[in-house]
């Protein structure tokens, strides 16, 4: 993974924060930024639901720092940007069930913790620009397809919700203090360092560990719901390529995807192929606050990040496999 830059600029020229950056797609930017040589990343996590392990590779990298804190702090946000050019925001409570069972919290960490940053960034000295992860949920309860960035529908969640909190939010300081933001819409983003573990995890590394133990995974409802599932290695490039976009990205946002669907049950068919094995799913009843159908439509961030994502579903589960097959 990351054989190919995806910067304009000299990374050793820059100073780097990945907020959440223990957790799945913030430490994978950490490796990008490292391996082509950041002058520094810094990651703050509270380790809430990152983990250590995702880091213990750059631990002895001269330019690599963790600091351990919560965003829900305003000082600890003001700290972690001190001499820092460009941010990249990841941390947040995923999950619309655990958002359902604990609204919040999530709001809390969400809303509160964005917010945070957005003040923490107008007050710092050197932060250029800020790249936050913003969620395809924000869609909501509309039916178009594929989805284009200016039309949603009603959140369908308190996830869904703080998603789109955290674009009014950045719409509202750029218009009254000018601060750059720019916000990326994630659809079903998988990989390595993505966890099994926990009542949240997300459906791919819960469909691997089940091919693992050679056991059969519950698929919530009929199995015929769509995504267009995302390898993370493409969510990466939209970061750097975020980071110095033109100025006609700033303010904007953007969805992040391959461009195609696929349904929960073709997924579990197409892993099966993939590891070798021949494995019968079992169904449970729908999920709560679960959109029916996702598919994006790329060509606004195509056009304008220069976003072009290389890896399809089907080589991204593949690298994800091999990973997860050698992973303890």
């Amino acid at each position: 993974m990351y054989k190919t830059p995806y910067h304009t600029k000299e990374l050793s020229n820059y100073s780097f924060l990945v907020t959440g950056g223990a957790g799945f797609i913030g430490s994978n930017l950490v490796e990008y930024l490292l391996k082509f040589g950041a002058k520094k990343v810094r990651v703050l996590d509270n380790l809430a639901t990152g983990f250590k392990e995702n880091l213990s590779e750059f631990v002895s990298h001269p330019a690599f720092e963790f600091m351990e804190g919560d965003i829900r702090d305003l000082a600890t946000c003001n700290k972690a940007m001190d001499g820092i050019d460009y941010v990249s925001h990841q941390a947040a409570l995923g999950s619309v069930p655990r958002s359902i069972n604990d609204p919040i919290t999530s709001n809390e960490v969400n809303v509160t913790g964005f917010l945070n940053m957005l003040v923490a960034q107008k007050e710092s000295p050197s932060v250029k620009r800020m790249v936050y992860a913003a969620s395809s949920s924000t869609y909501g309860d509309s039916k178009n397809l594929p989805k284009v960035e200016q039309t949603i529908g009603k959140p369908l969640s308190p996830y869904a919700v703080t998603k789109l909190v955290n674009e009014l939010y950045a719409d509202v300081f750029y218009k009254t203090y000018n601060t750059q933001t720019i916000g990326l819409r994630y659809f079903n983003v998988f990989g390595p360092k993505q966890s099994p573990k926990g009542a949240y995890a997300a459906v791919i590394p819960l469909f691997m560990q089940a091919l693992k133990n050679e056991v059969a995974p519950t698929i919530n409802g009929d199995g015929k719901q769509t995504r267009d599932f995302t390898f993370v290695e493409n969510a990466v490039q939209a970061n750097v390529r975020a980071f110095f976009a033109p100025d006609a990205a700033v303010n904007e946002v953007f969805n992040i995807a391959y461009g195609e669907r696929i349904s929960l049950n073709a997924l579990w068919e197409s892993l099966q192929e993939t590891s070798g094995k021949n494995i019968k799913a079992t169904y449970g009843p729908p999920r709560k606050g679960d959109v029916r159908d996702s598919l994006a439509d790329i060509s606004k961030g195509k056009k304008i990040l220069g976003y072009n994502p290389l890896f399809s579903v089907q080589e991204g589960m593949k690298l994800t496999w091999e990973k997860f097959v050698s992973s303890k």
